[in-house]
């Protein structure tokens, strides 16, 4: 897993971002979703890397990387905050121009990115969401008993933190994987699911969880809603994937309908695949990504720069990453497709 990639912690203006970082040509950033770290683009990253330099993260909050502080108002973990620190990322690698695809919460970050740093962002991809403004603006009962951790996770510290804390195994049991992380036969080895399973394990990352999703009942929330109000869209390309048999089908019916009004230039489908489809069918992702970059055209060539190197986390099982003890604390408190494809420039309102 990840061989021939380097692991590197690279600093930021509030901490240090660990990385894999591998491959050669145009950068690619991976950003991974909830509940996991960069090991979810295991197969994905690979692939990539023969064509392009893969950079994949682990998100502030998760893994080796730093804790954002804890704010009132949740803004240190807000979608812009994390993408600040990862344009920061991108630029100490020597990449002024770069794409972004990111998986779940990564996604929204993803997103993000490329509504705030156009001049950098030069294609951006986001998996099995639609913009969080259009979750809070659009929620409904069905919505509400489904993705029932969307309004848990965002109550007042520290009810969930204890709750979790109380039974992670329960959690990860009853929750995450309903989700439908480990579902897809021969995708997901015990020795993956016991490291994503641990990260539930450090509180920290836990509370890094719920204040990301405060952040996004809120502040992410009033940045979307903002960027509505002034017309602001993506104006590089945008991919969009989803589960097609998933929620979001279900709750919104035209997804790329709902994404319509964000972005100029968007293309798209369903997946036969659950909500993690990055590994449930990670083929079809890394097929729909060089299609993506292609039609983005070729980035800054890569230039190496030096960052520190750290040694890939300790104890790991066979072909797995092991989760780490903890980050350097520099801040502390979180199938078959079906032809859905659309490729479309949509002018600006």
């Amino acid at each position: 897993m990840f061989e021939n990639f380097t692991s590197r912690l690279i600093p930021t203006g509030r901490g240090s971002v660990f990385a894999r970082v591998g491959g050669g040509g145009p950068p690619i950033l991976l950003l991974h979703g909830y509940p996991q770290t960069h090991v979810m683009w295991h197969s994905v990253a690979p692939a990539l890397a023969e064509r392009f330099t893969v950079v994949a993260v682990d998100l502030p909050g998760y893994g080796q990387t730093f804790r954002p502080e804890t704010a009132p108002d949740h803004r240190a973990h807000s979608k812009r905050a994390i993408g600040d620190d990862l344009v920061d990322v991108m630029g100490a690698l020597g990449f002024d121009g770069f794409a972004v695809a990111g998986h779940d919460r990564g996604g929204r970050v993803a997103y993000r990115m490329a509504l705030d740093h156009p001049g950098r962002v030069i294609a951006a991809a986001a998996f099995d969401v639609v913009p969080t403004g259009e979750v809070w603006s659009r929620a409904d009962a069905q919505l509400a008993l489904a993705y029932w951790h969307w309004a848990f996770l965002a109550q007042p510290a520290p009810l969930p933190e204890k709750l979790i804390g109380a039974d992670p195994q329960a959690f990860f049991d009853h929750h995450v994987r309903a989700l439908g992380l480990g579902r897809a036969p021969g995708r997901y080895h015990p020795d993956l699911m016991a490291t994503y399973r641990a990260i539930l394990d450090d509180p920290t990352v836990v509370h890094a969880i719920c204040e990301d999703y405060r952040a996004g009942a809120g502040i992410d929330r009033v940045h979307d809603d903002a960027d509505q109000r002034a017309d602001r869209r993506i104006t590089c390309p945008l991919l969009v994937l989803w589960s097609e048999s998933g929620a979001l089908p279900k709750f919104y019916g035209d997804v790329l309908a709902v994404w319509a009004p964000w972005a100029n230039d968007i293309r798209g489908r369903g997946l036969d695949a659950g909500h993690f489809l990055v590994e449930d069918q990670p083929d079809q992702v890394v097929g729909a990504l060089l299609a993506l970059l292609g039609d983005a055209g070729r980035g800054d060539a890569p230039r190496q720069v030096e960052t520190p190197q750290v040694e890939a986390p300790h104890a790991a099982p066979p072909h797995v990453e092991a989760p780490h003890a903890g980050p350097p604390h520099h801040r502390t408190p979180e199938g078959t497709d079906h032809d859905h494809t659309t490729s479309s420039a949509r002018p600006a309102r």
